[in-house]
């Protein structure tokens, strides 16, 4: 009997993956059109994404619950990359290329907004996802850091997202990515200034 579980566990797995395939390849379609027009059909993201209607609506029974999961699945991409970085580089490298993960998520968040408000507009509407898995990966890179001496003691998860503020303020449709590389290097000096490990040779 511990075969036969075994063996339908095991011929459940490519239905499972093909499912999470296809549940992947229409949240990638529908940020693409979605950021480009907020009324995109939602049987035109089903079409560009190769699955049928009843496999989309399985997936998403509705709009809201579509644009819904991309913020989430968006969000949580960014949350999870600052373990992945902290275990491939130096904890301020880390840190630094942390930085490009959340521009790249807050120009998705910046061009899917129309399609928020509306999503997130009448009173029975679903809530916004809130934030708190982006402000512990936050305080993950920013301990680490301090823990090997390249910042300085004292930073929170909270003041580093204010300094990041002016992210929020670019145009995805400009060149964000040269200006927002120049303002996470202008924050990444700031924040090795008074670092344990920071020589006064270091200093410009």
């Amino acid at each position: 009997m511990g075969d036969h579980k075994d063996a339908s566990r095991g011929a459940e797995t490519p239905q499972r993956a093909d499912a999470q395939r296809n549940r992947e390849r229409i949240l990638a379609v529908a940020v693409t059109e979605l950021t480009r027009s907020a009324d995109t059909p939602l049987s035109v993201i089903a079409k560009k994404a190769c699955v049928g209607q009843g496999t989309f609506y399985r997936n998403f029974p509705s709009r809201e619950a579509l644009v819904m999961e991309i913020y989430r699945h968006e969000l949580r991409q960014v949350a999870e990359s600052a373990d992945q970085l902290l275990s491939r580089r130096e904890p301020d490298r880390a840190l630094r290329e942390w930085m490009d993960r959340l521009a790249r998520f807050g120009m998705t968040k910046a061009g899917l907004a129309d399609a928020i408000r509306q999503a997130t507009s009448s009173p029975d509407g679903p809530a916004k996802p809130g934030h708190d898995s982006l402000l512990q990966a936050t305080d993950r890179l920013l301990r680490a850091c301090e823990e090997a001496g390249v910042i300085r003691p004292g930073v929170s998860a909270d003041d580093l997202i204010l300094a990041l503020g002016g992210l929020w303020q670019l145009d995805p449709a400009s060149d964000w990515q040269s200006r927002a590389a120049r303002l996470f290097d202008l924050v990444m000096d700031g924040l090795r200034v008074g670092a344990p490990g920071r020589k006064e040779t270091d200093a410009p």
